[in-house]
């Protein structure tokens, strides 16, 4: 080996001028760093007494990694111009070195650290590196020692985290500690490292190198990149109770960070309304495809779209993982995911190309409390790392989170069904045929996690050509206050056929509800209460007699007019008890439009009533060519979105029966003018073209006016109306209610209203201010 020769050339003055490529070796110090500056700051030591003098001797010089370096030093003197002493050429000689004793403990234990150490010099030059070292960074030490650090790096610019952190070092003199992440060209896939660099020191103190030491730390970063994602999982799947959006959740989180593509699939019964799950085939079986996403556009690796069903072979890796309920995972060349693999491509043969880089695969299966819902399934083609231990461990972990979550949606959309279906089947189906109005209504289930309430409305037929319209609100949400309000809905049409006023039957409903709520366990009271609104229309007054209890004020619509909310008391809720209701009564022309509505339409957390009341009012005066349109338009003008509450709207137009369709009658007291009577029933009927039901009228006439003197009270009067049926009434002063009875053979009377209902398709009595009406109804006769 050429030795080079240590020199340097020192002026007058002890300062530097000249450094020789050999002193360089010799001491480490490079000449752009000794150049100009003195030369005593390259001893270790002070120099021995008469070495000045001999210009020769032995001295020891301080090496720049802080090391002692011994060498023989022989000074010759430079001449001046004028031949005064101009400075020194120094040559130096490294002693003989010793017999070779093999690397030093400290170098063994440098160069064979499990961990990544170097040496940088305070220019950010490579001095040292052991094994690991060099490979990560894919080089030797021979091809890195001098060199700048971004010479041998992908990172870019002076202001780096490496360097950075190693300036840092150098200017403070501090230790620094930090984690960073890298792809490096020794390895197959980004590394988590944990870096510490701290200073070396001359014997002044003063930095003169940065050391470093890098451990791997990927396995733990990995166990953290799993432990964040539990935890996301725990805030982002399940935000809804929507089985869908669930499994959109669960595979939107393992993608891209876990897998390169993951898909759901769920068992049919999860999706239906079946509450007990079926036995699971020992065979092939099918399963539903909910979703899937994947890193690449057009999730080329998908057979199924969401929405399809996808067969699962008996011996796929699905099928294994949902039949053993245990986690399967499989890497590149195992058979079942070669198998698993060509099924795939043979389904899609023009999309299998994409699925060619698939190296693992990892089948989850979904299941809650002991059920088996569906499998869930993460692929890696471009993540260079198989699937293992750890990530099978995760799997089971995050889909056990996310099937609770499926199952619970599951259950509630089950629920929400039960509890709708029954609340449909409570509701009126068809609204019954009646002339007194035209109506249209609308009901909307709430869209809150809270369930369907007890909101119902009613279109009830009365005596006389007259309709009961209702609307009631039941407090609660779910399935008990959907029974609530069948119970309170039957109730009220069972009083309305009873024909009490308004005010009456609101008491009686109320009697009832307290009554219900009443009947918890242990005597103690329920929480129960609800609202309504029942309000009676007669064609033939055109007046509207309504009382409420608890519940929002209907709106009235006048011909030529604006909306306005109606002038009433509307009372205490239901199941209070104790207290009044009062009745409004007024007057309607012709064509007014009546709005019944529950407070969901008004009444928001983020609305005020009575602006929400302003809105109905003023989307109720938009022109609109049917009612079924201004249903629409209402509902659209009060609520924005989806309602947190029920809403029932119902809204009737009413209509008249003028005199050509009435005819009235008083009759005195007398037997001797029944006659009379029959014959004025006989004579309108003429007018009216319905000679064929003029003898059925005048038995019924006859029956019912008798009945009226001989048992009841003045004032009498006779009423025929021509609606659509034919509708004959007798009142008197009396309140006494008629009897159905059954005469015997020798009894002289009892057969009158036996009669009658056997003449007419119904019959019966209603209270009236002044006493009684009796009515009776047959069908028109055919045209």
């Amino acid at each position: 080996m050429e030795h080079l020769a240590a020199t340097a050339v020192v002026d007058a003055l002890g300062t530097v001028t000249g450094w020789s490529e050999g002193a360089q070796k010799l001491t480490g110090h490079p000449a752009a760093e000794i150049v100009g500056r003195p030369a005593t700051r390259l001893l270790a030591e002070e120099i021995p007494p008469g070495i000045v003098e001999a210009q020769t001797g032995v001295v020891a010089l301080r090496h720049l990694d802080g090391h002692r370096v011994e060498v023989a030093l022989t000074a010759c003197p430079v001449l001046g111009p004028a031949g005064q002493p101009a400075g020194f050429v120094i040559t130096a000689d490294p002693p003989d070195p010793p017999e070779p004793a093999g690397p030093s403990l400290a170098e063994q234990a440098f160069q064979q650290a499990s961990m990544s150490m170097s040496v940088y010099d305070t220019r950010h030059h490579y001095l040292r590196l052991n094994e690991v070292a060099c490979k990560v960074l894919g080089l030797p030490e021979e091809a890195l020692l001098g060199r700048y650090y971004l010479d041998s790096t992908e990172e870019a610019g002076y202001n780096c985290g490496f360097l950075r952190h190693l300036r840092q070092v150098v200017e403070t003199g501090e230790p620094v500690r930090y984690e960073t992440f890298s792809s490096t060209p020794g390895l197959a896939q980004q590394q988590a490292w944990n870096v510490e660099m701290w200073p070396l020191t001359d014997g002044e103190g003063e930095p003169s190198a940065v050391a470093l030491a890098a451990f791997d730390n990927s396995e733990e970063y990995g166990a953290r990149q799993r432990l964040a994602l539990l935890n996301e999982a725990a805030a982002s799947i399940g935000t809804t109770l929507d089985v869908v959006r669930t499994a959109e959740e669960l595979v939107e989180l393992l993608v891209p960070q876990f897998a390169d593509f993951a898909s759901v699939d769920l068992l049919d019964w999860v999706l239906g309304t079946d509450q007990q799950p079926p036995a699971m085939p020992d065979g092939a079986f099918v399963l539903h495809r909910v979703a899937h996403i994947s890193v690449t556009e057009g999730t080329p690796e998908a057979v199924v779209e969401p929405g399809e069903q996808d067969p699962c072979p008996e011996d796929c890796p699905p099928a294994r993982a949902l039949r053993e309920g245990r986690v399967v995972f499989s890497k590149e060349g195992d058979p079942d995911l070669v198998r698993w693999l060509e099924e795939r491509n043979a389904r899609s043969p023009d999309r299998g190309g994409y699925r060619q880089g698939v190296h693992s695969m990892l089948a989850v299966p979904l299941r809650a409390r002991g059920t088996a819902l569906g499998v869930v399934v993460a692929v890696r083609r471009r993540h260079p790392k198989n699937f293992g231990g750890d990530d099978a461990a995760f799997g089971e972990e995050l889909a056990s989170r996310a099937a609770v979550c499926i199952d619970n949606a599951r259950r509630f959309a089950r629920e929400r069904g039960t509890a709708l279906a029954l609340q449909h089947s409570l509701l009126p189906s068809g609204l019954p045929d009646q002339a007194a109005v035209d109506v249209a209504h609308r009901y909307l289930p709430c869209g809150s996690l809270a369930g369907i309430g007890g909101d119902w409305f009613d279109v009830i037929p009365l005596s006389g050509s007259r309709v009961a319209l209702v609307v009631g609100d039941v407090v609660g949400h779910g399935i008990e206050s959907s029974a609530t309000m069948g119970r309170l809905r039957t109730a009220v049409r069972t009083l309305a056929d009873v024909d009490l006023p308004p005010d009456e039957l609101l008491t009686h409903l109320d009697d009832l509800v307290t009554h219900l709520a009443a009947d918890g366990d242990d005597g103690e009271v329920a929480e129960l209460g609800a609202t309504c609104l029942y309000a009676v229309y007669d064609p033939v007054s055109r007046r509207l007699s309504l009382a409420a209890a608890g519940h929002p004020v209907p709106a009235v619509l006048r011909p030529g007019a604006d909306a306005e909310l109606v002038r009433m008391t509307a009372g205490p809720p239901l199941g209070v008890g104790g207290l009044p209701f009062e009745a409004t009564e007024l007057e309607l022309p012709e064509g007014s439009v009546v709005a019944l509505y529950t407070d969901g339409l008004v009444e928001d957390r983020a609305l005020d009533v009575d602006r929400g009341t302003g809105e109905l009012l003023q989307a109720l005066n938009t022109p609109a060519d049917s009612l079924d349109t201004l249903c629409d338009t209402l509902l659209k003008a009060a609520l924005d979105e989806q309602p947190g509450d029920d809403v029932a709207l119902l809204l009737a137009r009413t209509r008249a029966l003028g005199a050509d369709r009435v005819a009235t009658w008083d009759v005195p007291p007398d037997p001797a003018h029944v006659a009379t009577a029959r014959q004025a029933a006989t004579d309108q009927l003429a007018v009216w073209g319905l000679q064929e039901a003029a003898y059925v009228t005048e038995l019924v006439v006859s029956e019912l006016v008798t009945n009226a003197i001989r048992y009841g009270e003045p004032p009498i009067r006779l009423r025929l109306i021509r609606d659509r049926a034919l509708i004959c009434e007798v009142s008197d002063g009396s309140s006494t209610s008629p009897h159905l009875r059954r005469a015997h053979a020798f009894d002289e009377g009892g057969r009158g209203l036996l009669l009658v209902a056997q003449l007419t398709q119904r019959w019966g009595s209603r209270q009236t201010a002044g006493g009684k009406t009796i009515w009776a109804e047959r069908p028109l006769p055919e045209e």
